[in-house]
C-alpha cells in the first residue's frame, strides 16, 4: 500500500433510513460531499446494504483535515435534509486502511457526480 493511502483517515457512517426517502437522502449526501470536497475531503461513497442499512464511506487526508472541514461546515441544509430521512444513526467507525485495491467508479464525460440509483442499482449522473 502506498504511504499516502496508509496515512489517510477514513470514517464509516451507518444509518437506517425512512422508507421512501432514499433518493432524497442520497441527493443530500451528494450535496454535502461536494461541499466537503472543497474543504479538503478526498471524497465519499454511499451504499445501500441488503440488510436495510445505508453505509457512507468518507476519506480524508487526516483527522485534522476532517475536523477543520466540519468546523467550517456550511452544508447545514444538506445535513438537515439527511437527518429528516434518518430513523437511526449508528455510531461512526474510524477505519485504518491496511490494503487498498478499490478502483475508482467510472465518471461520466461531463464530470458530473456519478451515483447509483438505489431502486435499480444502475449508474446515473447528476443532472444538476
Amino acid at each position: 500500500m502506498s504511504e499516502a493511502a496508509a496515512s489517510t483517515f477514513v470514517v464509516l457512517y451507518r444509518w437506517r433510513i425512512k422508507p421512501g426517502t432514499e433518493d432524497r437522502f442520497a441527493a443530500a449526501w451528494a450535496e454535502a460531499t461536494q461541499q466537503l470536497l472543497a474543504r479538503g475531503s478526498l471524497g465519499s461513497r454511499l451504499h445501500a446494504g441488503n440488510d436495510g442499512c445505508w453505509y457512507g464511506y468518507a476519506q480524508w487526508p487526516d483527522a485534522q483535515a476532517r475536523a477543520l472541514a466540519f468546523a467550517s461546515d456550511t452544508r447545514h441544509d444538506a445535513g438537515m435534509r439527511m437527518r429528516e430521512c434518518i430513523v437511526e444513526s449508528l455510531p461512526e467507525v474510524v477505519l485504518t486502511p491496511v490494503s487498498d485495491f478499490l478502483q475508482p467508479l467510472p465518471m461520466p464525460v461531463t464530470g458530473k457526480l456519478a451515483t447509483v440509483t438505489p431502486a435499480t442499482g444502475m449508474l446515473a449522473t447528476d443532472k444538476g
